[in-house]
């Protein structure tokens, strides 16, 4: 018979009540919240303040306590909590995919050293559980591909525009309203958010942990009337895409960026706050996952079920880093649009001309091949700069 858990909750915020509603209503697992570590003592709770510490060490130094759920959106104060819980001979559940993708490969050695557990699956795309079908399905699978919608902020932004004609600038307030932006709304609209979880998702996938900066990211911050119509008229829509591919048998690509997406794909109606992951494998072929990839309850579901995982002894095995062999392919090319304002912007990437394509002198466009390393060399650029590139459709 399974022990009771006694947990630690740190956060308290709209994934910290989803948990706390989700742990304290469950009759599979023998639940205990010892306590609730909160950041600001003098806001209103609706529980009974008992429940609440505003030291972190109340919680670390309890050794009553066996597991730390993580769900708070500071990466240095998650890490910090972390470690200390692991050192102190404590497991832990997170959701913080800033503090996973910055630091993967410290936290896999913490775990060998410590002999503890970290699980992790609310971190990337809310309730799909991707991570562990990951490490334990496809453990021993080719995968030649995963890609897919992992922000809800910018798919709910997308939606509203194409779905209902809503501008910009009303979309995002819209998605700020209803709280699907993160405090830092850059990490959702360049795609820090989605960059995170598919640095997660690489090392789960095929054993490469990767570093932020290592891979090509572009956002939505920059997308004006002119891309939307642009695609409108072709039938297509516009979705952030991440995406990690295996391009040879030594090598793997990675990339977050808008998308042309056509009528007939899986990715075209996958909309509002939903979240969906393609994985491509040599034998099993294509599996299509969707489902919430926010809010309180989905991730809160995802996080119940680490718990749950957790009392059964389950760990991560990291099969795949054990024995990879792939790095990092800076040479894949894509296909791109992109428009510009500035020539000086165009002439700092490397284009070359898609055969019966061509550059609009009217209206500041390009359609092009360029390569991930070009990209990688124009990162800031990339980002900074008054130009908008999507990833044309095959």
């Amino acid at each position: 018979m399974k022990k009771k858990i006694n947990i630690g909750l740190f956060g308290y915020g709209i994934v910290g009540q989803g948990v706390y509603s989700l742990f304290t209503n469950t009759k599979s697992i023998d639940l205990n919240i010892v306590k609730i570590c909160a950041k600001h003592p003098k806001k209103r709770r609706n529980i009974n303040l008992d429940n609440f510490t505003f030291d972190k060490n109340d919680i670390l130094n309890d050794q009553s306590i066996d597991l730390i759920v993580e769900a708070i959106d500071d990466a240095d104060a998650a890490l910090d909590i972390l470690r200390t819980a692991l050192t102190n001979g404590k497991d832990v559940v997170t959701a913080n995919k800033k503090m996973l993708a910055d630091n993967l490969e410290e936290i896999i050695t913490l775990q060998e050293q410590h002999g503890r557990s970290v699980l992790y699956e609310g971190s990337t795309c809310g309730g799909i559980p991707i991570i562990r079908n990951l490490e334990e399905y496809y453990d021993n699978e080719m995968l030649n591909n995963v890609s897919g919608i992992f922000n809800s902020s910018s798919n709910y932004i997308l939606t509203q525009i194409f779905d209902h004609n809503k501008d910009y600038d009303i979309a995002v307030k819209r998605a700020q309203d209803l709280g699907y932006l993160e405090s830092d709304p850059s990490k959702d609209i360049i795609g820090y958010d989605a960059l995170y979880k598919l640095i997660i998702v690489t090392a789960h996938a095929y054993g490469v942990i990767v570093q932020p900066e290592n891979v090509v990211l572009h956002g939505l911050q920059n997308m004006d009337r002119f891309d939307i119509e642009f695609a409108k008229e072709k039938g297509w829509v516009i979705k952030t895409i991440a995406t990690v591919k295996k391009v040879d048998n030594d090598h793997i690509a990675l990339y977050v960026m808008p998308t042309f997406v056509k009528e007939e794909s899986n990715f075209r109606h996958i909309n509002d706050e939903d979240n969906a992951i393609m994985v491509e494998a040599a034998f099993s072929q294509h599996h299509f996952f969707t489902g919430k990839g926010a809010g309180g309850y989905p991730v809160g579901s995802a996080i119940l079920s680490d718990v749950s995982a957790y009392s059964y002894q389950y760990k991560y095995a990291y099969k795949k880093k054990e024995f990879t062999n792939l790095s990092l392919c800076e040479d894949v090319e894509l296909n791109v649009y992109m428009r510009y304002f500035d020539k000086e912007n165009l002439d700092a990437f490397k284009f070359e001309k898609i055969e019966g394509q061509y550059i609009s002198k009217d209206y500041n466009y390009v359609l092009g091949k360029i390569s991930l390393s070009a990209l990688l060399a124009q990162r800031e650029r990339l980002n900074t700069a008054d130009i908008f590139m999507c990833i044309l459709p095959e």
